[in-house]
């Protein structure tokens, strides 16, 4: 069963390549990782514009791929049996005949399409954003609508409508892996979590694939779209020009892999139903296991196929999660705090500024009682998804007097963070049942002081995984474990990926986080106008 495999982690603002060696367990012998940029509003020239370089992630996954070898010289190039992915989600790459984009990728951030998303769906008699009518549609085909700015159908419209261009060039809509894929291999594809994230998969049993109706609705070419192949099937091989820019042998077989909402809970064991994990990346989320499609349109949370095809991830996104603490390390960390005792002490490297912040910044949080002394973060720095859609909403510090320090503002973006969690699972639990103990994940999780802050806010016990920032790399060697047959299925990777540690809620902290709790609720509710008069 002896197995060696590289894995992809394409997140938001780097990728993480890990050399796996997959036996009774799956083990990470080597890790690099490198950074890439992600262009927002007027380096993209449009308001809501976030873009990526396809340049920057290719260099990035070669540089890494070159990396893990050199730190573990023990196995060859020859020697790795597949790779796979494990990526951000709903972006848009378009790209040509050749392969090559047709413009820059949008990044799921992107919500510059609000004039796309209303002439297209939110007119009319209106339901959860989307008119009546389209909404009963959407439901009946796909399970889900798409009625976010963010949502990469309004992208490409977009693209359409301002760039018709670019727009003539289209040969293939693909995912941010995808475009990958297709750079390693030459094969054009989408994997079926990628196809559901673009709202245009009909869901149905007997009619999974693109969907006519609603291509025709939206006024989607279907000539764009991809095949669509299974997160375990092996998709091409690595081509002889891929191989010399890679490092990797030709030939060797490409796995698709998954978006990160698929496969980070695969990676944390949370892979049966009724299993609950929450992860805290550059963005966050709370997705619960569950064996039947559902739907929560108001608060814009569905049941999404993953890469198990017998079982749905309902799925809660928060845009900034552990942004938020990058943000507040940038702004009010590195100047006068004592958190670093000088920029000397962080690292140029992408993976040692995220350990550098948690090994510091978590030290000085611990010193502040719980509630940060009446201080309440809201983490919604690139507007929010769920449970409200609204890209006009903005993060604040609320509650602030003569005595709030530095140090109070700082737990409270981390406690922010944690009641937004504790939204959306409340939300989820009117649709399914959660677990009464989470796996927590991210780079949020490497921390103890905020995995404690998460069990005392959730009042639930907290589980961590080794390596919690690794679990998307895992994930995806789960893909290639399962297409090679060395894993009978999704579900038998729970009993690989045992908990390492487990927080258990401080009772004597829930009074004070349930109160400042409902006045993070109350903080949108009343300031939504407020931030349409300032960003709308």
């Amino acid at each position: 069963m002896s197995k060696y495999v590289i894995t992809y982690d394409i997140g938001t603002t780097g990728i993480k390549t890990c050399l796996i060696h997959i036996d009774k367990t799956m083990k990470i012998l080597s890790s690099a990782t490198a950074g890439y940029n992600l262009y927002v509003d007027d380096e993209t020239g449009v308001k809501g514009g976030a873009e990526q370089s396809e340049d920057e992630w290719w260099e990035a996954m070669c540089l890494t791929t070159k990396s893990v070898f050199n730190q573990f010289t023990d196995v060859k190039p020859e020697q790795i049996e597949g790779i796979s992915f494990c990526s951000q989600m709903q972006g848009l790459v378009l790209v040509d005949k050749e392969g090559n984009c047709v413009r820059r990728p949008m990044s799921y951030m992107d919500q510059r399409a609000r004039d796309e998303l209303k002439k297209g769906i939110a007119h009319g008699v209106q339901i959860a954003g989307a008119e009546v009518t389209k909404l009963l549609k959407y439901l009946k085909y796909t399970g889900a609508v798409s009625s976010s700015v963010k949502d990469p159908i309004w992208k490409y419209k977009w693209v359409e409508a301002h760039e018709p261009e670019n727009f003539k060039r289209v040969y293939k809509w693909l995912d941010v892996k995808e475009y990958l894929i297709c750079r390693a291999s030459g094969e054009f594809v989408m994997t079926t979590d990628s196809a559901f994230a673009t709202l245009l998969y009909d869901t149905r049993k007997g009619h999974e694939g693109w969907c006519k109706p609603i291509c025709d609705m939206v006024g989607i070419n279907m000539e764009h779209l991809p095949p669509i192949k299974k997160c375990t099937e092996k998709v091409g091989e690595v081509t002889e020009k891929a191989s010399a820019q890679l490092g990797l042998a030709p030939g060797t077989p490409v796995y698709g892999g998954g978006g990160d909402a698929s496969l980070i809970g695969v990676g944390a064991g949370s892979v049966k139903v009724g299993d609950t994990h929450i992860y805290s990346g550059t963005s966050g989320w709370v997705g619960t296991v569950c064996a039947e499609q559902t739907v929560d349109a108001g608060a814009m949370m569905a049941a999404i196929v993953g890469a198990d095809p017998y079982s749905y991830n309902y799925f809660g996104e928060l845009e900034t999660s552990n942004k938020c603490v990058e943000w507040v390390k940038n702004h009010l960390a590195l100047d006068d705090i004592g958190v670093f005792l000088s920029n000397k002490e962080i690292s140029d490297s992408f993976e040692r500024q995220a350990l550098n912040l948690y090994d510091y910044m978590e030290e000085t949080i611990a010193q502040i009682p719980a509630g940060s002394g009446g201080t309440i973060f809201t983490p919604w720095l690139h507007g929010n998804r769920c449970p409200f859609e609204d890209p006009n909403a903005s993060g604040m510090f609320f509650n602030i007097k003569i005595d709030t320090g530095k140090t109070e503002l700082i737990r409270s973006v981390v406690e922010g963070i944690c009641f937004h969690m504790r939204w959306m699972l409340e939300r989820q639990e009117k649709k399914v049942k959660t677990s009464s103990t989470v796996r927590f994940c991210g780079g949020g999780a490497l921390g103890a002081v905020t995995c404690q802050i998460l069990a005392d806010i959730l009042q639930r016990n907290v589980e961590v995984v080794e390596s919690p920032q690794n679990v998307g790399a895992v994930g995806a060697a789960a893909c290639i474990a399962v297409g090679m047959g060395l894993i009978p299925s999704m579900q038998d990777v729970k009993s690989l990926i045992p908990a390492k540690i487990t927080y258990f809620p401080n009772k004597q902290n829930k009074e004070v986080y349930d109160r400042n709790y409902r006045v993070f609720q109350n903080l949108y509710r009343c300031n939504k106008e407020n931030f349409a008069i300032l960003n709308g």
